[in-house]
């Protein structure tokens, strides 16, 4: 099932999430219907928090980029945690779909090594470089509540400020469904 993405304003995007256990309820049709919602919606990545559950949960598929140099980068991260970013930082212009119609350069490290736990729970320790690097950094920021925009430059996060303030309100032309702070109705 496609679930409505968290629109840029909702509480919930700022939110550090909290970990979960096997018995969350109704996980394995989570993580399906967030694969769904994110290649519905063209993403690479989608985090729990953009479907309004406050768990530390993304799912990323960077095959979508280039599907034989990131063959096997579908993944499931489960309750992750960041252990070592190293590298020499590199500039990429990101976007998310919970800020449609802004992007901007991010810098991030080159490599990551990464703990996290599976759709089985099963525990894995890796390390990801380039694009599945980047993504990765991305989703994880999302469970720690922080969007890309915090990490654009002053200039460019006064530069998209009244685009920010529009989606907030819910005046935002996305080709997918969206869900809007209650304190705002959607127009179009």
């Amino acid at each position: 099932m496609i679930l409505p993405i968290v629109a840029y304003g909702d509480p919930v995007l700022n939110l550090k999430c909290k970990p979960i256990t096997p018995d969350y309820p109704g996980l394995k049709e989570l993580i399906a219907n967030m694969y769904e919602t994110m290649y519905n919606a063209n993403g690479v990545g989608l985090a729990a928090p953009q479907v309004g559950q406050a768990i530390r949960l993304f799912v990323i598929d960077a095959e979508q980029y280039d599907e034989e140099k990131y063959k096997g980068s579908k993944k499931v991260f489960i309750n992750a945690e960041i252990l070592e970013r190293s590298g020499e930082p590199w500039a990429f212009n990101e976007g998310c779909l919970s800020i449609p119609e802004v992007r901007g350069d991010v810098m991030r490290p080159a490599k990551i090594t990464i703990r996290y736990q599976d759709e089985n729970f099963k525990e894995h320790t890796e390390e990801f470089d380039d694009i599945p690097s980047r993504v990765i950094q991305h989703e994880y920021d999302h469970i720690e509540g922080i969007l890309f925009t915090e990490l654009l430059s002053p200039l460019k996060r006064r530069m998209v400020l009244k685009k920010l303030d529009q989606i907030k309100k819910g005046i935002v032309n996305a080709d997918y469904r969206m869900r809007f702070a209650k304190a705002f109705q959607r127009r179009r």
